[in-house]
């Protein structure tokens, strides 16, 4: 199984502080953002790894991480996004790098406290389809949210004023090959981005899509308070706390 991590974009709602920096190269405490997700991906048992960057500060991953020598890796493979085409189109630059393996993608602004890897067992297991990862937030409207029906994952509705669940859908999903053919079906939505929320909602009518929910604290990076949530749980942690 392999790995992709997702850090491309802008960062927009992060300016000033992503004016000269991509947003995934921002310290949460005491280490680049970007660390986490690649952690938690080789923590998962996952040596083969792909990070999809982008803006005018791309060269800062190579810069950064290298070859991945001290995550224990011995190569990391990079590529390019133009623009803000949206996580969809991002994960759809990896289909060469899949190459017909199954993925573990996780979005470079996710950090998570305790490992995945019981997650990525079961879904080397699975026969085929999609897994994600469902946590229960106070906020889910900024994300995706999952509507379920007498416990089963219905569907999943992105950013909705009025969320049916507390539960949201985090920046780690598993796929199989047919993501690639799912991907290339997609139109832009209507922020012009290719959503992976209809990817999933894809794999959700094909009854191919398991999941999991997520224990312990989860964050994502996407806002400033965000942002420095995140540190402070990871200090916490640091400190034994």
């Amino acid at each position: 199984m392999k790995g992709v991590i997702l850090a491309g974009g802008l960062g927009s709602r992060l300016r000033p502080l992503t004016n000269v920096t991509n947003k995934h190269l921002l310290p949460i405490y005491d280490r680049p953002m970007i660390f986490y997700p690649l952690q938690t991906l080789v923590e998962a048992g996952i040596r083969d790894i792909l990070i999809v960057t982008g803006g005018s500060n791309a060269g800062d991953f190579l810069r950064l991480i290298g070859n991945g020598a001290a995550f224990g890796l011995k190569h990391v493979n990079y590529t390019y996004q133009k623009g803000e085409g949206g996580i969809a189109e991002a994960l759809g630059l990896a289909e060469h790098f899949a190459d017909g393996e199954k993925l573990v993608v996780i979005l470079g602004d996710n950090i998570v406290q305790r490992s995945v890897a019981s997650f990525v067992e079961a879904f080397k297991r699975q026969p085929l389809g999609a897994k994600i990862l469902i946590k229960k937030v106070p906020d889910p409207e900024r994300f995706g949210v999952v509507v379920f029906d007498k416990g089963r994952v219905l569907k999943i509705e992105e950013k909705p004023k009025k969320p049916k669940s507390g539960f949201i859908v985090t920046g780690i999903y598993m796929y199989d090959a047919q993501v690639f053919e799912i991907i290339k079906t997609l139109k832009p939505s209507n922020r012009g981005e290719m959503e992976i929320t209809d990817v999933n909602n894809a794999y959700i009518r094909r009854k191919q899509m398991t999941c999991g929910f997520l224990q312990g604290w989860w964050s994502d990076c996407g806002t400033f308070d965000s942002l420095l949530g995140a540190s402070q749980l990871v200090a916490k942690d640091s400190r034994g706390g």
